[in-house]
C-alpha cells in the first residue's frame, strides 16, 4: 500500500539493501511514461508485477525484473479538469485481483490486475466544480478509502468509502459540518460550503481502535 503500512510508516524491514552495498546499486531498466509533470506515486509490487501511476491519470503494469509493460490503462479525461498543482496521481490500491485508482475528473476506478479493463466506475463529485482526486486509495476491510482534493476552487471536503466489489459508496464524511452539527458555529454564514478542507493525502487506519 501507498505507506507501507496501515499505520503511515512508510518503513521497510527487508535487508537486500543496506549501508554496506548501496554503493553498489546500479540502474537495471528505465521506463518512460511519455507524460510530464510531477511523478508522486509509490508503485505497489503484488504477486511478482509492479503497478505504477503517472500524471494525467495513466497507470501500468510492468514485469520489475524487465521493465517490459504488461498493460497500460489511460483514463479518458475531460478538457478542462480543475487542478492547483500539477495533474498528479500517487498510486493505485490493490486488493485481491482488483487495482484501484482515484482519478482527476473525481471518480474511483477499479481495475483487472491481469488486464487493465475497467471492472467499475464509480462518480464521487462533480469535477467541473473543482473536486478531483489526486491521492492513491486505502483499502480497508473490503472498502476503499478516498478523500477529496480541490480546496483551491471553494469545494467542500470529504472522505468516501466505495464497497470494493460493486462500487457502491458506503459512506461519506464531510470535513465541514453542516448546520447544526457540532462545530458548525465556528463556520461563518454559508461559508461551511466552500471552505475547503480537503483530505488529499492517503490516510492511515488503526485495527485495533477501528478508526481512520
Amino acid at each position: 500500500m501507498y505507506s507501507g503500512n496501515y499505520q503511515g510508516w512508510r518503513y521497510s524491514s527487508l535487508d537486500q539493501v543496506n549501508t554496506a552495498n548501496v554503493q553498489q546499486s546500479a540502474a537495471q531498466w528505465v521506463f518512460q511514461t511519455g507524460v510530464e509533470g510531477h511523478f508522486e506515486t509509490k508503485p505497489p509490487a503484488v504477486d511478482g508485477i509492479l503497478y505504477a501511476t503517472s500524471p494525467n491519470d495513466l497507470g501500468v503494469a510492468l514485469d520489475p525484473r524487465t521493465g517490459r509493460t504488461n498493460w497500460r490503462y489511460q483514463r479518458p479525461l475531460p478538457e478542462k479538469v480543475r487542478d492547483c498543482c500539477g495533474l498528479v496521481n500517487r498510486g493505485f490500491a490493490a486488493l485481491g485481483d482488483k487495482l484501484f485508482m482515484a482519478t482527476l475528473d473525481a471518480h474511483l476506478v477499479a481495475l483487472d490486475a491481469r488486464s487493465g479493463n475497467v471492472i467499475w466506475d464509480a462518480e464521487a463529485a462533480d469535477y467541473r466544480q473543482g473536486y478531483s482526486f489526486t491521492l492513491a486509495p486505502l483499502v480497508v476491510k473490503g472498502k476503499v478509502i478516498v478523500g477529496v482534493s480541490g480546496g483551491e476552487y471553494g469545494i467542500r471536503g470529504f472522505m468516501d468509502a466505495y464497497s470494493a466489489e460493486t462500487g457502491k459508496r458506503a459512506w461519506r464524511f464531510y470535513t465541514i459540518p453542516e448546520p447544526p452539527e457540532p462545530g458548525s458555529e465556528t463556520w461563518e454564514g454559508d461559508s461551511w460550503k466552500i471552505g475547503g478542507e480537503p483530505a488529499w493525502v492517503t490516510g492511515s487506519y488503526d485495527p485495533e481502535l477501528n478508526l481512520l
